[in-house]
C-alpha cells in the first residue's frame, strides 16, 4: 500500500471542514452555507485513508469470512469518503470554477488508485471469492446473494484475477483515463462558454421572443460585452435559437460554433484527449481478457454483448433514415416554395421543420411556450403526476442552504406522511455547469443506517431575463418529467445495501424509470392540469392540445437518426481492437457513420466526437444505446398501464413496488417478466416513434 495512503498516517485535524462529520441538518443535507470550495480535496483524502484502514481491516480479519465481517462490512465502510465526493461531485458538474477544477483534476488518478487498492488486494478477493464459491450453501436472502455475486464481479472487471505484472499496468491506465476523463469535462466546458456567438445588430435575432432576446442580452452583459447579444450553446450538436432565427447566415454560424467548439486547435481542443482515451480504454480491456473495450463495458448490462446493442441500433436505421430523408424532402419543398434558391442543411433544418410542423399540424412553438411555465409544470405537472400515480407529495421548503440561489429544495412525502426523501432542483443554465441534464444523489438510500435518499435534478433551461416567467418548449417540459423519473427510482429505492440502492442498476436499466415518467406529461389528466397560459391561468384549448398529441410523431426520423448517430459512433470507438494505430477523430467519425449508413449531411450525430461527455467524461462509455434499450422497456411498460386503465393509483403501486423499489437486489429481466407478464417487445416504440 502506498505511504500515501498508509493507514497509520496522522489524520488531518478537521478544523471548520463539516464534511468531516455527519451533517445535524435533517437527512444528513449537505451545509452549502459552510462549505468552502478548499474543504472538498482535504475531506476527500482523508476519507480515502479512513477508508483504507477500515478495508484493510477487513482483509487482515483472522476470524473465517462471513457475509458480516466482509461484504457487509465493505457496504458499512468508506462513510466520509462517500459523503464528501457525493457533494463535490455534485458541484464540479452543477457549479464549478477553478479551485473545484483543480481539486478534480488533483484528485482523479488518486480516486483511481483508491479503487485500485481495495479491489487489486489479494488477501480481500480471497474472502470475497470464498463467499461467493459457498453462496447456495449459505443462509442468505434473496439480496444478500445477489450483492455477494455483485462484489465478486466487480472484483473480477476490476482486475483481481491479473497477476501482479498486469495489475501494475492495469493501475496506470487506470489513473491515465481517469486523469484524461477529467481533463475532457473541463476542457468542454470552457470549450462550450466560449463557444457562444455574440451578436451586434438586435436585427439578427429576428423570429426570437422579447424574452430570449432579453436573456440573450444578459448572457452577453454577463459575459462583459454590454450592448451585445449572447446566443450560449447547449451540449448537443442542435441548438434552440436555430428553430426560430430567420437570419439564415446567423443559423449557419451558430451551428458551425456548435460542432467546431471543441476543435479549434487551442487548449480546449478535446481530439487528442479522446485519441489517448481510446487507446488506453482498448488495452485495458486487453488486459482484462476482452476484446475491446465495448465487450467489457456492456458483459454486466442487459445487452450482454456490443453484438446485441449494436443489433438493437442498426435494425433500426434503414426506417429511420428513410423517413429522415422524406422529412427533409418536405423541408426543401419549402425553401423551394419560397424561393430560396438553396439546397436545405443541418442548419436550416429546424427552422422549416418548425414552418412544416405549423403547416401540417397548424403548431408553432411560440403557441405552445406561453402554457408551459416552470413553476407550474413542476407542481401541477411533474409532482401532480406522481401524486396521482405513487401517493406522494413535494413541499417546498427554504430552510435549507443551496449552493447556488436558483436551486430549490423540496419534502419528499409518502401518502401517510412520512418523509422518503428530500428533493433539490437546479433548472437553470449557467457558464459553471456541464450541459445536459442529470439527477444524483447527496446521500443514498441505506436500509443498513436507515438514511433516506437526499436527491437532486439538474437541467439546462433558458434562464428568463429578470421579471420574466420562466416558459419551457415541450421538450423542456419532456426533460423535467424524465429527471423526475430518475429521481422517483432514487426516492423509491428500498434495499437493505445501498450499493444495490435506486439507480445503481446496468446503464440500460437506469435510463427506463426516467423515460417511461415522460409518458405521463401528455397524459389528458396531468396535461389539463398543468398546461395554462402564464397570465390568464386559461387551459390551453383542445383543439391546440389535440394537434401536439397528433403531431408527437412528427420529425421522428430526425430525432432518431440523430440518436442512432451518437450511439453508434459511441460503439464505433469502443469497438477498436487493442493495439490499433491513434485515428484521426475526424476521419474515424466520418468512416464510422458511412459504415453504419447514418451519414446525412443534414442530420448531424446528436453529440459529435469531440463534445460527446457522455462516453468521454460522463461514464456512457460504450452505453449510449442504453437510452435505445431502456426505450423498449419504458413503451413496453407503458402499454401495459395502458392495457390495465392507465394513470390510476392501483397501476402506480404496482410499479412503484416491482420496478422503481427494488434498485439492483434481484435480477432485473426475471423483475420485469414478473412485472410485464412476458418478455417487452419493440412494437410499441415503433409505433410510437411512427416508424413502423
Amino acid at each position: 500500500m502506498p505511504a500515501s495512503h498508509d493507514a497509520a498516517s496522522a489524520a488531518p485535524a478537521p478544523g471548520d471542514n463539516v464534511l468531516f462529520v455527519a451533517s445535524p441538518l435533517p437527512f444528513q443535507a449537505p451545509q452549502f452555507d459552510k462549505l468552502e470550495d478548499g474543504d472538498y480535496q482535504p475531506a476527500i483524502e482523508e476519507g480515502m485513508r479512513q477508508h483504507l484502514a477500515e478495508v484493510r481491516k477487513i482483509a487482515d480479519n483472522p476470524e473465517p469470512p462471513t457475509f458480516a465481517n466482509t461484504i457487509e462490512a465493505l457496504e458499512r465502510s468508506g462513510e466520509l469518503l462517500t459523503r464528501s465526493a457525493s457533494v463535490f461531485f455534485a458541484l464540479t458538474s452543477a457549479n464549478t470554477n477553478e479551485t473545484l477544477q483543480a481539486a478534480e483534476e488533483a484528485l482523479a488518478p488518486k480516486l483511481a488508485e483508491h479503487s485500485d487498492e481495495i479491489h487489486l488486494d489479494p488477501a480481500l478477493f480471497a474472502r470475497v471469492k470464498a463467499l461467493y464459491d459457498q453462496r447456495d450453501s449459505l443462509e442468505l436472502t434473496p439480496e444478500q446473494k445477489t450483492l455477494v455475486e455483485r462484489t465478486q464481479q466487480n472484483f473480477e472487471r476490476a482486475g483481481a484475477l491479473l497477476s501482479d505484472t498486469d495489475k501494475a499496468e492495469l493501475r496506470k491506465l487506470n489513473a491515465e483515463e481517469s486523469t484524461l476523463s477529467t481533463a475532457f469535462g473541463n476542457k468542454l466546458l470552457a470549450a462550450g462558454n466560449a463557444g457562444g456567438v455574440f451578436v451586434t445588430d438586435v436585427a439578427r435575432l429576428d423570429g426570437l421572443d422579447e424574452g430570449a432576446i432579453a436573456a440573450a442580452a444578459d448572457a452577453a452583459k454577463a459575459a462583459g460585452k454590454d450592448g451585445q447579444w449572447l446566443l450560449s450553446l447547449q451540449n448537443t450538436t442542435q441548438q434552440p435559437v436555430l428553430a426560430s432565427l430567420t437570419d439564415r447566415a446567423l443559423r449557419e454560424e451558430v451551428l458551425a460554433a456548435s460542432t467546431g467548439r471543441a476543435e479549434k486547435g487551442d487548449a480546449n481542443d478535446t481530439r487528442a484527449t479522446i485519441q489517448r482515451l481510446a487507446e488506453l480504454r482498448a488495452r485495458k480491456a486487453q488486459l482484462l481478457g476482452f476484446d475491446n473495450y465495448a465487450a467489457y463495458s456492456i458483459a454486466d448490462q442487459m445487452a450482454k454483448t456490443p453484438a446485441a446493442a449494436l443489433k438493437l441500433l442498426t435494425d433500426t436505421v434503414p426506417a429511420a433514415t428513410a423517413r429522415a430523408r422524406a422529412e427533409l424532402a418536405r423541408i426543401q419543398a419549402v425553401v423551394d416554395a419560397q424561393d430560396g434558391g438553396f439546397t436545405a442543411g443541418a442548419a436550416d433544418w429546424d427552422f422549416y421543420a418548425e414552418q412544416v410542423r405549423r403547416a401540417e399540424f397548424d403548431l408553432d412553438e411560440a403557441q405552445i411556450r406561453p402554457y408551459f411555465e416552470l413553476d407550474r409544470v413542476l407542481t401541477d405537472g411533474v409532482f401532480f403526476a406522481a401524486n396521482q400515480l405513487y401517493g406522494i407529495t413535494a413541499t417546498e421548503r427554504t430552510d435549507l442552504p443551496v449552493y447556488h440561489p436558483d436551486v430549490r429544495v423540496f419534502d419528499i412525502k409518502d401518502e401517510d406522511g412520512t418523509q422518503i426523501a428530500l428533493f433539490y432542483l437546479d433548472p437553470f443554465k449557467r457558464d459553471s455547469k456541464q450541459g445536459g441534464a442529470w439527477m444524483g444523489n447527496f446521500v443514498e438510500q441505506n436500509g443498513l443506517t436507515g438514511a433516506i435518499p437526499v436527491v437532486y435534478n439538474v437541467e439546462n433551461f433558458t434562464k428568463p431575463a429578470a421579471g420574466q416567467p420562466a416558459l419551457l418548449s415541450f421538450d423542456d417540459v419532456t426533460t423535467l418529467f424524465h429527471e423526475f423519473g430518475h429521481a422517483l427510482h432514487g426516492f423509491f429505492s428500498k434495499t437493505t445495501y445501498p450499493s444495490l440502492a435506486g439507480t445503481n442498476v446496468p446503464r440500460d436499466f437506469v435510463e427506463f424509470p426516467s423515460q417511461f415518467n415522460e409518458h405521463w406529461a401528455l397524459d389528458p389528466k396531468v396535461f389539463a392540469n398543468y398546461a395554462k397560459h402564464h397570465r390568464t391561468g386559461e387551459p390551453m384549448p383542445q383543439e391546440l392540445v389535440d394537434r401536439i398529441v397528433k403531431a408527437r410523431t412528427f420529425n421522428q426520423g430526425y430525432a432518431t437518426t440523430e440518436y442512432l448517430s451518437a450511439a453508434l459512433l459511441d460503439l464505433a470507438w469502443h469497438t477498436l481492437p487493442p493495439g490499433e494505430a491513434k485515428q484521426d477523430v475526424d476521419e474515424f467519425e466520418a468512416a464510422s457513420l458511412a459504415k453504419y449508413k447514418v451519414d446525412l449531411p443534414a442530420v448531424p450525430p446528436r453529440y459529435r466526437t469531440s463534445y460527446f461527455n457522455h462516453i468521454w467524461g460522463g461514464g456512457y462509455a460504450a452505453g449510449y444505446y442504453a437510452y435505445f434499450g431502456a426505450e423498449v422497456l419504458d413503451h413496453d411498460a407503458f402499454q401495459w398501464f395502458r392495457e390495465n386503465g392507465g394513470l390510476t393509483r392501483e397501476n402506480g403501486q404496482v410499479f412503484r413496488d416491482k420496478v422503481l423499489s427494488i434498485g439492483h437486489s434481484r435480477d432485473l429481466p426475471t423483475a420485469y417478466r414478473e412485472f410485464r407478464g412476458k418478455d417487452p417487445s419493440v412494437e410499441p416504440l415503433l409505433e410510437f416513434r411512427g416508424l413502423k
